[in-house]
Order: C-alpha cells, then structure tokens, then sequence
C-alpha cells in the first residue's frame, strides 16, 4: 500500500484520484512477492500492472481530469488482469 500511495500522489499532482479495489492489492501482493527477494518485486509489479497500461489510457486520453481512477481485477473471471474505469 505504501508503494501505492507513492503513485496516488504523482496522479494527485495531475488532479486525478486513485482507488485500487481490495482484490486488486490482494493480486499484486500475489505477483509481487518473491521468497528470496521478499517485497522487492512489488514496485515493478505495480509498474508492469498500473502504472505503464494507465499511462497508456492517459495519453490516449480515457480520464478527465478530476476523475477518480478505479482499479479492479476479476479473480474468477480474468485473474490476474487489472481493469481501469
């Protein structure tokens, strides 16, 4: 969450808000977590998954600003698969 809160800020400084679904952080702790490595792998998960796909959306322009950006993930229907609205 904390990882999460970094990236929240920088969307504040664009007027845009950030809410990541319970199921969403349970899924990248999932795929962030790594025995040896521990949390280490969490920031680039949370690049590979948010950061870099919302950018996309960004850049073509799917949030106006003052939106609020919702993040899910359907761990029965498409795990593993984020979805922004």
């Amino acid at each position: 969450k904390i990882q999460l809160a970094v990236l929240t800020a920088r969307l504040a400084h664009m007027d845009l808000a950030l809410e990541v679904s319970d199921a969403a952080v349970a899924e990248l702790a999932k795929v962030g977590f790594d025995p040896v490595f521990g949390a280490r792998p969490l920031k680039r998960a949370i690049q590979q998954r948010i950061e870099n796909p919302l950018s996309k959306l960004l850049l073509e322009g799917k949030f106006a600003p003052k939106a609020t950006i919702h993040v899910q993930v359907d761990p029965i229907k498409a795990p593993g698969q984020f979805s922004f609205s």
